[in-house]
């Protein structure tokens, strides 16, 4: 009884043997996969008469009976295997596939077991909105029928509203924004005004023009000066003449 069920479950069952899994290729995945322990092979196939008498594989051609081949290989992740009924050189049936993945083998379900589970879900899905509106559905004799949705409404009411707290923003953020106020740091740079000390700060945009007087300095005004003063006084004596 206990083999039935646990055949009658394959499809929600797995298994893994971890020492394969370093070694696990084309060449050995049918020798892992009729590991004694593994619950999807079956011990009458012609796999374990093959390997009894040890023969190639190539000898389950020229046989009659249940045999597993592998189907397709996708090393070192992916491994298709294929338990089928042969019967003849040329005519096979398809049993079942196995997939094996990262060393773990599953079950692939057949057509009818997909349409199955898919018709369920969605008549779960059905009944449950059915129930759902049922819920909210009202009668009475004066009235007939009506929905009544307040009592979800003071529910919501009831309940108090949880304020959103901000995520704090991670290491990578932080990064790039102190990245971002650097390249513009780099583009527009401050402009500082130096200022001589006891004077007070100049705007930037204020223009100072420096109003010199118009005149002569240094030795040669000097000689200029005394040019002019020896020339008035023998203006003056010519006067006085």
């Amino acid at each position: 009884m206990a083999a039935v069920d646990i055949r009658d479950n394959l499809l929600g069952i797995s298994w893994v043997d971890s020492s394969w899994i370093p070694i696990l290729n084309s060449g050995s995945v049918l020798d892992y996969f009729s590991e004694r322990s593994n619950p999807f092979y079956d011990r009458t196939c012609n796999n374990e008469v093959v390997k009894m008498q040890r023969l190639t594989l190539e000898h389950l051609n020229q046989m009659v009976g249940v045999e597993y081949i592998l189907l397709h290989a996708q090393e070192p992740i992916l491994f298709i295997i294929r338990k089928q009924q042969r019967q003849s050189p040329t005519q096979v049936i398809p049993l079942a596939d196995y997939y094996i993945i990262a060393g773990v083998i599953y079950q692939a379900p057949d057509l009818g077991s997909v349409i199955n589970s898919r018709v369920l879900t969605a008549v779960h899905g059905i009944q449950s909105a059915f129930d759902e509106a049922m819920s909210y559905c009202r009668y009475h004799p004066s009235k007939g029928y009506w929905w009544h949705f307040k009592d979800h409404e003071e529910q919501d009411k009831v309940k108090p509203k949880v304020k959103r707290k901000e995520e704090p923003s991670s290491i990578f953020q932080r990064q790039r924004v102190d990245a971002l106020l650097l390249d513009l740091r780099q583009k527009f740079p401050p402009k500082f005004v130096q200022q001589k000390s006891g004077e007070k700060p100049v705007p930037e945009n204020a223009k100072v023009e420096r109003q010199e007087t118009p005149g002569v300095t240094g030795n040669f005004g000097l000689r200029v000066q005394n040019e002019a003063g020896q020339r008035l006084m023998d203006l003056c004596q010519e006067n006085t003449l």
